[in-house]
């Protein structure tokens, strides 16, 4: 049987994914009560609306997001999103630290696949201590898993990169230059079995934008 494990966090009203970044705006455009009165047979509809800012929630980079000549959302082939073949790499911050190395990734095969590093962050998600000294990968790492072929790489923490201060982004250069998307904020990767399974993350098909929240899940 096949099942489905969602990774990705709902995105609510007025709720913070970044410090100083605009919380999303959500209500109603047409509500049932506005609609109900153009029916003759009283059927009544709900339109939404919502403003915020493309790095909302669980999301994916495209290259565009780092390099202006770089693919946005709406130049990525769905063969880059969906139904990828994928692992999880544990690595609890409690246990390890937060830096993930290259040395970390001795032995692992990634070629063709999803990378999805599993820290066990997400548990402070909507909490302060979510933004500050989070897990993070190493250009050292970022190499790395260029160099073996991965397609894609996902974190379940407020960044990919080390975002103390004094920081560049080198991660989120090395894997969008060479097109290899990220997905960071993503959560339950703890319930995903240490078996192979298949990841999907795919955006709307939006041009001229480089990051948008993802419906991110394992299919099992």
């Amino acid at each position: 049987m096949t099942r489905f494990i969602d990774l990705s966090h709902a995105i609510e009203h007025g709720m913070s994914t970044y410090k100083g970044v605009a919380p999303p705006h959500i209500c109603d455009y047409w509500t049932r009560d506005q609609s109900r009165a153009a029916y003759s047979d009283g059927s009544s509809f709900q339109m939404g609306r919502i403003d915020m800012v493309s790095n909302t929630g669980t999301y994916l980079d495209a290259p565009f997001h780092r390099y202006e000549e770089g693919d946005d959302l709406a130049a990525l082939d769905l063969d880059r999103l969906a139904d990828l073949p994928a692992i999880v790499v544990r690595r609890p911050y409690d246990r390890v630290g937060l830096a993930t190395d290259a040395t970390d990734l001795a032995g692992l095969d990634v070629a063709g696949k999803a990378v999805l590093f599993h820290s066990g962050w997400d548990r402070h998600w909507r909490t302060p201590a979510y933004f500050d000294d989070h897990p993070f990968l190493t250009e050292a790492a970022a190499h790395c898993l260029l160099d073996n072929g991965a397609r894609l790489v996902g974190i379940d923490s407020h960044n990919i990169d080390d975002t103390r201060p004094g920081c560049g982004r080198p991660v989120h250069g090395v894997l969008l230059g060479a097109g290899v998307l990220i997905c960071e904020h993503m959560t339950r990767l703890g319930d995903v079995p240490d078996a192979p399974f298949r990841f999907t993350a795919a955006p709307p098909r939006i041009m001229g934008m480089g990051t948008f929240p993802v419906r991110a899940f394992a299919t099992i």
